[in-house]
């Protein structure tokens, strides 16, 4: 499930662009929460953390964000660096966000309300998880 994704642009010169997605279309759930991030410094590493049973999709309307993606096994970087670019992010995976560029924004929008006890913050926890099998195969990089 975790995946970047290209979401549409529509650009005309006299009005500039504007890009869109949309839940059930462009990502696999229904938003029932949506939250940003702002003000970090660069090189700050935020999140370190992993959620049960959360989707989450990710998108830096302005700067530049560097998203390490970890499902116990495998690490993976993705780079926001586009306000038309989505990360996708499923269940079951550790992720890492670092600022590259003053001023970056980054948006999450959330397959649920928050509830503290969907995420893992210790990733000793996060790996007897994923030693357990809880995500099975949901949890490709």
């Amino acid at each position: 499930m975790n995946k970047l994704i290209k979401i549409k642009k529509i650009y005309t010169p006299e009005t500039g662009s504007l890009s869109f997605f949309e839940a059930k279309k462009d990502i696999p759930f229904e938003i029932k929460r949506i939250y940003y991030t702002y003000d970090v410094p660069v090189d700050i590493k935020r999140g370190m953390h992993a959620h049960k049973d959360l989707d989450q999709v990710l998108w830096c309307p302005y700067g530049i964000i560097e998203v390490v993606l970890d499902n116990g096994e495998n690490k993976k970087t993705y780079l926001l660096d586009s306000p038309n670019k989505l990360l996708l992010i499923g269940s079951g995976i550790w992720r890492e966000v670092y600022w590259k560029k003053k001023g970056s924004v980054l948006c999450v929008a959330a397959s649920d309300y928050y509830n503290e006890d969907d995420y893992i913050r210790n990733y000793d926890t996060f790996l007897n998880y994923v030693k357990e099998g809880y995500w099975k195969d949901e949890n490709k990089l």
